[in-house]
């Protein structure tokens, strides 16, 4: 049985140096595939390089998520070159997506891009994500979308990316999939997690029957309480989950 100690909020994104920052960031590719939101070796996720604003951590391209370590991860700058020597290339169209938000949002630290399968089933849906419960009221007046131009290849699609998103933490790519960003790297997964876990439930409810709606003000008081006090979702459950992590496999830390 684990043995549990009284709760201690990992470190601030700022407190963080670049092997912590590895060690965080190969976590979370873990537990997307844990948690059944990878696709085979494509998507991404992203952690700014502290010390370093204009420099990137992205996965090695072809490498699966449960395969992914903190020394296997690509720093790479905002246009896609390489910082350090690294055996493995880089995914175009997971640069694009990514150096387009770390140069526009110096307030973001994490950028976290899926295609699953819920995610994707919303993003073709014409009235996208619906406040139907709980983990969606998260999202009240805090989602972005973004219009389909094809596989994110093309450079100029940055600019209208970054427009759509403006300052919210979440946007759902249409026909694509879900985009979350973080201020830190737990953010960033539990924003995911809920985006994802409240595009499942809307699926399931609009499968079952019919939809009910709590009233806007309920609504609106849930979004406020989700804010609550401003500082970072995801830092309780973060230590939950890499105790997670280091009894499935650890090697995530190598």
């Amino acid at each position: 049985m684990a043995q549990l100690h009284p709760f201690r909020a990992p470190a601030a994104q700022g407190e963080l140096d670049e092997r912590e920052t590895r060690i965080q960031l190969a976590a979370c590719y873990r537990l997307i595939a844990h948690f059944g939101m990878d696709d085979l070796v494509f998507t991404h996720i992203s952690a700014r390089v502290p010390g370093s604003p204009d420099h990137f951590l992205i996965n090695p391209y072809g490498l699966r998520f449960d395969e992914i370590t903190a020394s296997s991860l690509v720093k790479i700058d905002h246009e896609g070159r390489l910082v350090e020597e690294s055996p493995y290339p880089v995914n175009e169209a997971g640069f694009v997506i990514h150096s387009a938000v770390h140069m526009a949002r110096r307030d973001v630290a994490c950028v976290l891009h899926t295609h699953t399968q819920a995610g994707i089933a919303i993003s073709c849906l014409e009235g996208g994500l619906q406040p139907m419960n709980q983990h969606s009221f998260l999202f009240l007046g805090r989602l972005a979308y973004h219009d389909y131009e094809g596989i994110a290849l093309e450079l100029g699609e940055r600019e209208r990316l970054v427009a759509d998103l403006g300052d919210k933490p979440a946007m759902i790519l249409r026909n694509h999939g879900l985009l979350t960003v973080g201020r830190t790297i737990p953010e960033a997964f539990s924003l995911m997690y809920n985006l994802e876990l409240s595009c499942r439930i809307q699926l399931a409810v609009m499968a079952a029957g019919r939809p009910s709606f709590p009233p806007v003000a309920v609504q609106k008081k849930t979004a406020a309480q989700w804010a609550g006090d401003g500082k970072p979702l995801g830092m309780r459950e973060w230590p939950a989950l890499l105790r997670l992590l280091d009894k499935k496999d650890p090697s995530y830390r190598d």
